[in-house]
């Protein structure tokens, strides 16, 4: 009868590890990264959708302005200790405008790369300001076809690392 229960007690590990392996997995995959923002089109329509959310904004268009034929998306980054960052795309008679924005309290040297559908388009070093702490990198890049994924990348002072992905969507 000794054996009986040994067999039981090995089995009854296993069932409990397999869910437990499978949560573990979900939420890896989930704490991962950033996850893409799709675009909607037009500009900013100044209603506070860029500012803080993680999302897209300019949803509305006004009437009689050439600009609201021209996608845009704004997307928040994920920065750690106290940094903030942005990223903001611009479709642009065949170009994208990309901003990279960075915010923190101190100055310092960043290493920042900027990708477009996996492939490197830019890498270089850039200063924040001394007096605000900021950092802006723009580039245009070319505008490919079908909607565009770009992410751009930031490591600062003591490892800070900052990070944006957004998509735009083809025009």
């Amino acid at each position: 009868m000794a054996t009986a229960r040994t067999e039981t007690l090995s089995v009854a590990p296993r069932r409990i590890l397999a869910p437990l392996a499978c949560l573990l997995a979900l939420l890896a995959l989930s704490l991962a990264g950033p996850g893409t923002a799709l675009a909607h089109s037009g500009p900013d329509d100044g209603g506070g959708h860029g500012g803080g959310s993680s999302g897209s904004s300019g949803s509305g268009r006004h009437g009689g302005d050439d600009r609201a034929d021209r996608p845009e998306v704004r997307v928040s980054g994920m920065c750690g200790r106290g940094a903030s960052s942005r990223l903001t795309l611009k479709g642009r008679d065949g170009e994208i405008e990309a901003e990279f924005e960075i915010h923190q309290r101190h100055s310092g040297h960043w290493r920042v790369v900027v990708v477009q559908e996996r492939r490197i388009v830019w890498r270089g070093r850039e200063r924040t300001s001394s007096r605000h702490g900021s950092l802006s990198v723009e580039r245009r890049l070319d505008d490919l076809p079908g909607a565009d994924e770009v992410m751009a990348r930031a490591v600062g002072p003591r490892g800070l690392t900052c990070q944006a992905t957004a998509v735009l969507p083809s025009s």
